[in-house]
């Protein structure tokens, strides 16, 4: 017990500095963290590490779908609902029957129902990959909203193939028909199962007497409640989670009602999600020497010729699917054109942002050993090993490399979007004016006779004539832009000089420690509004 705690707080140890490895050189840390698990993984002496496909699909997959959808706006993923579902069923469906043909002509014995199998798990992309690659790059809202609502998504299609073709290969039959129809079921029915937990949670959260650390435990049990229930009846638990993430982000602020629970909540989800995400990608790396050893009666050299094989296949599909998918719809429909056109650039980087991920590999994993008969399923560790070489090119060579396209094509936004700084400061103003209307129809009398609350009516009209001027401000040309720039370089000096003299305060020790701890809150807060927070 005490070894294999030392040996989970060692591997976390270094999983962290090798973040800040990553964030030190500027390299996204998965692909980072998928090399330097791969160099670890080659250390005389080291433990070969077995990746349980278990642990990802029950420990690691539910909260991180689940903080994905949490932090996607359900009005965004509504609107671009049509390419997220072309690019979630059409090209997870497109890619894996390409793949099932493809490789059961290339790779000696390989069946089709065995392809599709592949094609099943290889056709999601990773949704942290390619999130964590693109951040801070620049890239166009709607170009987010779509690679982070078909990776919501995509798990749960690729899952039901990989599902329906190993069932094919285990029993012998398939019918199209039925799979379509099984197809339709599981996923309606987890959404359906994910809209009815999180109703209840909703009820729990917004009605009974919790506390901001009972809120905080309660959102993280939530996806695994979501998963472990539909899958308890055979549906999708992606699904479920998806669904039940979108519905409780979206009423959050019903749910959420005090500012420390939602902080808390904050600080909670943001080491719990960056500690899973760390740990899965180094996983990857560390699990390579297992499925070589696993290869058998295959060279790794064949390993890794049909690997190659099929990650330019998959590579090539994406972009045969979404250059057409991103232009016929406008062709075909009027209300396709009313948005600006995607034009060459936004294809391009959805095409190269196909990175794989853990899912794939434990997916690959999942596939059990023998038949139903009791003989070896076959090629099993030939499609492991593929896996990993998909995961490898794709992750590591096109996420090295799509920095530098967008920086190339100088890919700027599509849609007309209002500018964050305009945004806050409209949503600031809305804020205060309802203030200083609820001040003056329902405590008319305390402004006069109370002198804290007249003291907050004229800051409030302050602010509403400041924000004003700074609306006014904000419809400005590139030398004006270069003002506000500046504004906020000046803010976050006088914070920082703000943060030292209040460490002063607390060594003068005449204010208490919450006190201080208040008003450093109040400043990070400030500093949030400038620099935007990660999550």
């Amino acid at each position: 017990m005490h070894h294999s705690l030392l040996l989970v707080l060692s591997l976390l140890f270094v999983v962290f500095l090798l973040v800040l490895l990553a964030r030190r050189i500027k390299i996204a840390y998965p692909i980072f963290l998928v090399i330097a698990g791969l160099g670890i993984s080659f250390i005389p002496g080291i433990t070969h590490l077995h990746l349980d496909p278990d642990l990802i699909f029950l420990i690691f997959l539910p909260p991180l779908l689940y903080e994905a959808a949490w932090y996607t706006s359900w009005n965004d993923f509504w609107k671009w609902k049509r390419p997220i579902a072309l690019l979630a069923f059409g090209l997870v469906f497109f890619t894996s029957t390409v793949v099932a043909y493809v490789s059961s002509s290339v790779i000696p014995g390989f069946t089709l129902a065995l392809g599709f199998l592949l094609g099943g798990i290889i056709s999601p992309p990773d949704a942290v990959a390619a999130a964590t690659v693109l951040k801070g790059m620049g890239v166009p809202k709607r170009l987010m909203t779509i690679l982070e609502g078909e990776s919501l998504v995509n798990d749960a299609s690729s899952l039901i193939v990989f599902r329906f073709a190993l069932a094919a290969i285990l029993t012998g039959t398939f019918s199209m028909q039925e799979a379509t129809g099984q197809f339709f079921l599981v996923a309606g029915m987890g959404i359906i199962v994910g809209l009815i937990v999180t109703n209840v949670m909703y009820i729990i959260h917004r009605f009974l007497p919790t506390t901001p650390a009972i809120d905080a435990a309660l959102t993280v049990m939530t996806p695994y409640i979501l998963f472990l229930t539909a899958e308890q009846f055979h549906f999708s638990g992606v699904m479920a989670v998806v669904s039940g993430g979108l519905f409780m982000s979206y009423r959050s602020h019903e749910v959420f009602k005090t500012g420390s629970t939602r902080l808390n909540m904050l600080g909670v989800w943001t080491t719990m999600i960056f500690v899973m995400n760390a740990l899965v990608f180094v996983l990857i790396g560390l699990s390579l020497p297992e499925i070589i050893e696993g290869l058998g009666e295959y060279s790794v050299a064949d390993g890794i010729k049909y690997g190659l094989i099929i990650s330019a296949l998959t590579i090539a599909l994406r972009f045969l699917w979404v250059f057409p998918s991103a232009h016929i719809p406008r062709w075909l429909s009027a209300k396709a054109r009313q948005d600006p056109s995607p034009g060459w650039k936004g294809p391009l980087v959805i095409s190269w942002a196909g990175m794989r991920g853990v899912v794939s590999l434990a997916t690959a994993l999942s596939i059990p050993f023998l038949m139903q008969d009791g003989n070896a399923f076959p090629h099993r560790n030939l499609i492991i090993f593929i896996t990993f070489v998909v995961i490898f090119i794709t992750l590591v060579f096109q996420g090295l490399t799509l920095p530098f396209i967008i920086k190339l094509i100088k890919l700027k936004e599509i849609d007309n979007i209002v500018p964050e700084e305009e945004q806050q400061a409209g949503i600031q103003l809305r804020l205060d004016k309802v203030a200083l209307k609820i001040l003056k129809e329902k405590y008319a009398d305390s402004i006069e006779s109370n002198e804290l609350v007249g003291f907050y009516k004229t800051s409030l009209e302050n602010a509403i004539s400041n924000t004003s001027q700074q609306l006014e401000s904000l419809e400005c040309d590139e030398t004006e832009k270069h003002e506000i720039e500046l504004y906020h370089k000046i803010l976050m000096d006088i914070y920082t000089q703000q943060r030292k003299e209040l460490f002063q305060l607390r060594k003068e020790r005449f204010f208490s420690d919450e006190e201080i701890r208040k008003s450093e809150l109040q400043l990070d807060l400030n500093d949030l509004k400038i620099s935007g927070t990660e999550h």
